[in-house]
């Protein structure tokens, strides 16, 4: 049987592109940055991160070709192999409609070594698309594909589909399907889900995909998070799962609340509010470094409101560094 991804936090990482300033750097299209890519892959798995979701909806996966999909990946895999980090958790994200490409992109991702899948739900038809439908499109998929899969809904991305706790129990019954990620704030369907005793949590794990409800999803039963806040401040978003998981709530409280206010910022500016933060505070990529259709930063006076949030966050990565 297929194993699930183990518990705990991880990243969606942000694709980074050569700066404006490189001789190949291209207004449509940039290039790849790798080194930068390795750079920011290996200082997460240093601080603690568990894993990471290379090629999901913070890494701009629909504006990304095949080839550099395989290209990104294989190179995240050697680096982190090469850096001391054997085996290190690598989930790829598929955001296509279409069964035969995702498929495809699935035994892209295992050649170029990822240990899982994350597929994103189909939702061109959101007004025609049925729980069957849906069900089986997944099942189709985990059929064929050379890797675990996990189930992501991410309505706000979907044309607002919903997946039904129902569906999710039928599907997590499939040996290749082995947990899920949920971008939403439906607690209740975290809930129904995590704490169904007709899931085997171990084999479907749940994994929010909002930093800010990180300790109420722990307490339903959920394994973790998937969250881009902890692009930036890893060992916060690390600690909090720490706490949690150990019964120190008090502590887990105190940090759940810092957690919250930055998320605002996740929320309200997203890829590029993120890769903005990346660069500010971790000095990784351009501020404005997205590819089209995404445009800018979200520059100084936007940054300017947050930047107590910030600061105050980052002095609570240096306290836990140390």
């Amino acid at each position: 049987m297929a194993i699930s991804p183990p518990p705990g936090v991880y990243v969606p990482v942000p694709t980074f592109f050569v700066s404006r300033k490189a001789s190949n750097y291209s207004p449509e299209a940039a290039a790849l940055d790798l080194e930068t890519q390795t750079k920011h892959a290996i200082h997460l798995a240093k601080c603690g991160i568990r894993g990471l979701v290379v090629l999901g909806s913070t890494g701009e996966a629909i504006a990304i070709t095949n080839k550099e999909r395989s290209e990104l990946l294989r190179h995240v895999r050697q680096q982190l192999e090469s850096a001391g980090y054997k085996d290190y958790p690598i989930i790829a994200g598929t955001a296509t409609q279409g069964i035969e490409d995702t498929v495809q992109q699935l035994k892209d991702a295992k050649d170029a070594g990822a240990q899982w899948g994350l597929v994103l739900a189909p939702s061109y038809f959101a007004t025609t698309i049925t729980q069957d439908g849906l069900n089986d499109w997944y099942v189709a998929i985990a059929d064929r594909s050379p890797l675990p899969i996990m189930v992501y809904h991410y309505p706000a991305v979907c044309n607002n589909i919903t997946i039904r706790a129902s569906t999710f129990q039928s599907l997590a019954s499939h040996p290749n399907i082995v947990g899920c990620k949920l971008s939403h704030g439906d607690l209740s369907m975290h809930t129904q889900i995590a704490s169904n005793p007709r899931i085997d949590s171990n084999k479907f794990p749940v994994f929010t995909g909002l930093g800010q409800q990180l300790l109420a999803v722990l307490t339903v039963g959920g394994a973790g998070a998937i969250d881009g806040l902890a692009a930036i401040f890893p060992r916060v978003l690390v600690r909090l799962w720490e706490s949690t998981t150990h019964g120190n709530l008090d502590e887990a409280r105190s940090i759940q609340e810092a957690v919250c206010k930055g998320e605002e910022l996740v929320v309200g500016c997203g890829v590029p509010g993120i890769k903005e933060a990346v660069s500010r505070v971790l000095g990784m990529g351009d501020r404005d470094g997205t590819r089209l259709p995404l445009k800018g930063g979200i520059g100084n006076a936007d940054w300017a409101k947050w930047t107590e949030i910030m600061d105050d966050l980052g002095s609570l990565e240096q306290e836990l560094a140390s």
